[in-house]
C-alpha cells in the first residue's frame, strides 16, 4: 500500500503526519498548511492574533476578532468550558468573565485577562489537519503532535479501527489502557512522566482555585475531535473526584483517569477511577 509521511515542528512539539493509500504530496502539504496556520493564529509566543486579543483583555477590555481560525477557537472553547463545567478553562479561571458578540465577532471581559491555548491547539490543528485530507480524498491517516495529540482518519490500512496503547509514564513497558478507534481523536495529560518535565511546560491549574494540581496522575481522553478531547483530559486531571465522576460516567470506555504512585513523603490525593 502507498504511504507518505510529513515530520516538522509546530505548536510547541513534533508533528508527524503518516497517510496511507496515497502518494500524493499534495494532501501532505494540505495538512502542513492546515497545522502552521492554526500555529499561527493561536501562538502565544510570539506576536499572533492570540496576542492581539490578550493585550486587549489584559486590561478588562474588548476587541474584534478578525482572525477566522481564532474566533472558531473562542467558539469552541466556550462549548467546552461549558460542557466541562468549567474545568476546561485557557483563561486560568476567567473564562466565565468572557463574552461574545458572535454576529459582531467582538469579545469582551469584565476583568482582565489572558488565553493560553495550550495542548488545546494541538488538537483543534490536527482536527483543521483531518478536514484538509478528507477534502482531498484521502481514507486512512494517523496524525501526531507531540504524542499525547492522536488523530486517526478512517480505518487502518490493514483494516478495522486503529489499535492504539498508552504507555505507562513512569513504568517502561506497562500499559495504562488500550483502545481502539477510527475517525476519532485521542488525548493524553499527566502531571508525571518526561512530557511533564520538559522545560518550559506550564503546570496544570485548577480554574475554580487556581490551585496547583501536582498529585501524580495521567488522564487519557477520546472523542470525535482532538479539541474535545483535548478539553476532557485536561478537565479530568484537574477535577474534584464528583466532577470526574460525572465526567468518566457520560463516556467511560473514553475518558479515563490513573494515579499513580506520589513519591515517598508526598500525599497521595486520587483515587483510582480507572
Amino acid at each position: 500500500m502507498a504511504a507518505s509521511v510529513a515530520r516538522f515542528a509546530a505548536m510547541g512539539t513534533r508533528v508527524e503526519l503518516h497517510l496511507f493509500g496515497c502518494d500524493d504530496p499534495a494532501p501532505l502539504a494540505a495538512a502542513k498548511a492546515a497545522i502552521l496556520s492554526v500555529e499561527d493564529a493561536l501562538t502565544i509566543h510570539r506576536p499572533s492574533p492570540a496576542t492581539a486579543l490578550n493585550d486587549a483583555l489584559s486590561s478588562g477590555g474588548s476587541a474584534v476578532v478578525d482572525d477566522p481560525l481564532l474566533f472558531a477557537a473562542l467558539v469552541q472553547v466556550d462549548a467546552l468550558w461549558r460542557e466541562t463545567g468549567g474545568l476546561f478553562d485557557p483563561s486560568l479561571g476567567d473564562w466565565s468573565s468572557l463574552t461574545m458578540d458572535r454576529n459582531g465577532r467582538r469579545v469582551s471581559t469584565s476583568r482582565p485577562l489572558a488565553l493560553d491555548f495550550g495542548g488545546f491547539g494541538k488538537g483543534y490543528a490536527l482536527d483543521h489537519a483531518v478536514v484538509a485530507l478528507r477534502a482531498m480524498g484521502v481514507s486512512s491517516a494517523l496524525l501526531s503532535a507531540g504524542e499525547s495529540s492522536i488523530a486517526v482518519l478512517g480505518p487502518h490500512p490493514l483494516g478495522g479501527g486503529w489499535p492504539l496503547a498508552v504507555p505507562h509514564p513512569e513504568d517502561e513497558g506497562a500499559w495504562l489502557v488500550e483502545l481502539e478507534l477510527q475517525d476519532a481523536s485521542l488525548s493524553i495529560s499527566s502531571t508525571t512522566g518526561a512530557g511533564a518535565a520538559k522545560p518550559g511546560r506550564a503546570a496544570m491549574v485548577r480554574p475554580a482555585d487556581g490551585a496547583i494540581v501536582a498529585a501524580p496522575a495521567t488522564a487519557v481522553a477520546a472523542a470525535a475531535t482532538g479539541a474535545e478531547a483535548e478539553a476532557l483530559s485536561t478537565a479530568l486531571l484537574v477535577a474534584n473526584p464528583a466532577a470526574r465522576n460525572r465526567l468518566r460516567a457520560a463516556a467511560p470506555d473514553s475518558r479515563f483517569l490513573f494515579p499513580h504512585a506520589a513519591p515517598v513523603g508526598a500525599e497521595r490525593a486520587l483515587e483510582p477511577t480507572a
